[in-house]
């Protein structure tokens, strides 16, 4: 600490006394004056290349930093800039970009900026450092922002490099992620995103990365994250899931709770480090996830991190499955040594005792797994395929709590390295009733193959032919095995009726709303959809009003229920807002010349969907229209209907989209 409140009296020390300066538009050329401080910079112009050749932009010369106020460096609608040696201190944000491209921004300091250790809970908007808004095909490289709410904010932001920066030490995040994709992040030093009071347990929302919203196809290499709040956090509030991300060789050990936390499908953890965490990667709701070459030792000790034991006897793991879905994991090559608890845990649902789901279609091979209390802890799990782990030292190898079919332990040999490359080939939207094929044929290296189609269909060929007998979400997966070792294959599969459709087939013409101080825009989309030629997608906003929006559809002609009993469809969304959704949703209204029949689901559908995949996906919705025990029905069921309404209801005023496909009275 004697160290930290050095440094930091030099870097105060070292800038000049700000000046009574007035803004400073830059729109060409421009070299700062090192011996003189400067007020705030806007810069005006493109192609401009800002050498601040150490110079000072100074805010607040004093005062708590969370009453900072205003922008250091401040640009928007100007792209192929240049910004390099420039120190930023006392604004609430030191460098804001926005709308811009080709950004190059190095050897700059915006440490000291909006600051806050003491805030408790929750979000406190976006500030600190550096915050970027749709930022692209830009790079940071070689700066710093210390002492700061966020290191780093990249938000609508696609293609940029961040590189050898120092973000660390942050009241926040490091470095922040929301709807940002195909980012690169190489050798940055994200330490100390952390904000905690002395003897507080959990570290309240601080973390060194965090990642959300839609944040895709990124890469996190070779980053230091220790000593955050969690490491790496991949977060999905809103059910909007980030996936397709790589973190190769990152070290987040000594984090407060999780050296790793993610709640988002299809993201490969190769590489990394996790040690002396509450947790080294806790993975709830994460299928479709694979860790394979990482160290996660040392988790739970009661000397040192230990919080929320999950596991018996206050157990905790190096690498855990729980409290989310976990289907078509693979983990391999993994050193977990002297967790308090688990050195891998695979756990389905408890309260249900997996009924709800199950931790399901695993490998678990050729890792070392080393005085564990267990070196595998499965409960409520399926369909695991274990060989060459070396185990030593652990209270329990394997230990299999209730819940646990399916499991095998293939017989080790050392000389087989390698696992099969499994190739899976078959659809992804199949009619009710019509077969199939899924072919892993092609495959390299196997010998033997098992199928789960989802349906309680299991086959041991390499093809198989397969009609589904109902509409629905299916989780179609392989395991083939080369004799010890075991890969995985596999494609989700959504079951449609393939019947006529009401009002989501060529018909956005014929949907308005209700609620004046909303706004509403209906296509038919013909590259999100599942059945027939298109979907109905409604943005909403902006603007948005907060509130209940219904999506009215008026048909050209009244609509005969006669015999018809149930309403379906299926429902995609994205929301931004956090949490989401509020007050239940979709609330449907059938309106007709003898009266109107509401419906209202008894729990939120959107957000507690019965299949994980659906918040990235389609959701099959199927309301009796008597009610029942998962439907509230109010009202009057009219003989015809000439209007019907779905009603949304976020929890914020961002704007949001739904799709809407085969709609269908049946």
């Amino acid at each position: 600490m004697r160290t930290i409140a050095v440094a930091v009296f030099l870097m105060a020390s070292a800038a000049p006394a700000a000046a009574a300066e007035p803004v400073l538009e830059i729109a060409k050329d421009t070299v700062l004056d090192p011996k003189r401080s400067y007020g705030k910079l806007v810069v005006t112009a493109s192609n401009a290349t800002i050498d601040g050749r150490g110079a000072w932009i100074i805010g607040a010369k004093d005062g708590n930093p969370k009453t900072f106020k205003g922008i250091g460096i401040e640009a928007k609608g100007v792209s192929g800039v240049t910004l390099k040696n420039v120190n930023v201190r006392g604004f609430e944000t030191g460098l804001r970009i926005q709308d811009a491209k080709h950004w190059t921004v190095e050897n700059c300091t915006f440490s000291d900026n909006f600051h806050d250790p003491e805030f408790g809970w929750g979000e406190n908007d976006r500030r600190g450092g550096v915050l970027l808004v749709n930022v692209s095909l830009s790079a940071i490289k070689n700066c710093k922002a210390n002492r700061v709410w966020d290191g780093c904010t990249l938000v609508h932001c696609d293609g940029n490099t961040l590189f050898n920066n120092d973000f660390s030490r942050c009241s926040n995040t490091c470095l922040k992620l929301w709807h940002s994709s195909r980012n690169a992040v190489k050798e940055n030093k994200l330490d100390y995103g952390l904000r905690i009071k002395r003897g507080e347990v959990h570290a309240r929302d601080s973390t060194s990365m965090l990642i959300e919203t839609g944040s895709n196809d990124n890469t996190f290499t070779k980053n230091s994250c220790q000593h955050g709040g969690d490491g790496i956090f991949i977060r999905s509030l809103n059910n909007w899931v980030s996936s397709g991300n790589r973190f190769e060789k990152n070290d987040c050990s000594y984090a407060n709770n999780n050296g790793f936390e993610c709640w988002s499908p299809g993201n490969s953890f190769i590489g990394n480090t996790a040690n002396h965490c509450s947790y080294g990667f806790w993975m709830g709701g994460s299928d479709r996830t694979v860790l394979a070459n990482n160290t996660a030792s040392f988790n739970g000790n009661p000397k040192g991190f230990h919080n929320s034991p999950h596991l018996p006897e206050k157990g905790h793991a190096g690498i855990v499955f729980m409290f989310g879905s976990a289907t078509h994991i693979t983990v391999r090559g993994n050193t977990c040594s002297n967790n308090i608890g688990a050195g891998i845990a695979l756990i389905g649902d408890q309260g249900s005792k997996g009924a709800r789901w199950k931790a399901k279609h695993w490998v678990i091979d050729s890792n070392h797994l080393t005085g564990n209390r267990w070196g595998v802890f499965a409960e409520y799990a399926d369909w695991i395929d274990m060989g060459n782990n070396a185990f030593k030292s652990n209270g329990f190898d394997v230990f299999t709590g209730p819940g646990v079919t399916n499991l095998t332990r293939h017989k080790a040999d050392a000389a087989i390295k390698s696992p099969p490359a499994v190739t899976v080939t078959g659809p992804q939207v199949v009619p009710v009733g019509v077969k199939a094929s899924f072919d892993s044929g092609h495959s390299k290296d196997p010998l033997a193959f098992r199928w789960d189609l989802g349906d309680g269909t299991v086959a041991t060929t390499a093809k198989v032919d397969h009609a589904f007998e109902k509409p629905g979400f299916y989780r179609v997966g392989v395991t083939a095995s080369n004799g010890p070792l075991s890969s995985l294959g596999g494609c989700d599969v959504y079951v449609v009726d393939g019947g006529a459709e009401i009002g989501t087939e060529g018909n956005a013409g014929q949907w308005s709303w209700v609620d004046p101080r909303s706004a509403v825009t209906f296509a038919d989309d013909r590259t999100v959809k599942l059945e027939g030629e298109s979907s109905l997608r409604a943005s909403i906003g902006p603007p948005y009003s907060g509130g209940r929006v219904d999506l009215r559809y008026t048909p050209s002609k009244a609509i005969d229920l006669g015999k018809k009993t149930r309403l379906s469809f299926w429902i995609k969304s994205r929301n931004p807002n956090i949490p989401a959704w509020q007050d239940g949703n979709p609330i449907v209204a059938l309106s007709g010349p003898d009266g109107t029949l509401r419906i209202k689901p008894k729990r939120e559908l959107n957000s507690e969907a019965a299949d994980s995949e659906a918040r990235e996906g389609w959701l099959l919705v199927s309301i009796p229209l008597a009610g029942d025990a998962n439907w509230t029905a109010e009202g009057t069921l009219p003989k015809v209907v000439e209007r019907m309404s779905l009603g949304f209801d976020s929890w914020g005023y961002e704007p949001f989209e739904v799709w809407l496909d085969g709609l269908r009275l049946e």
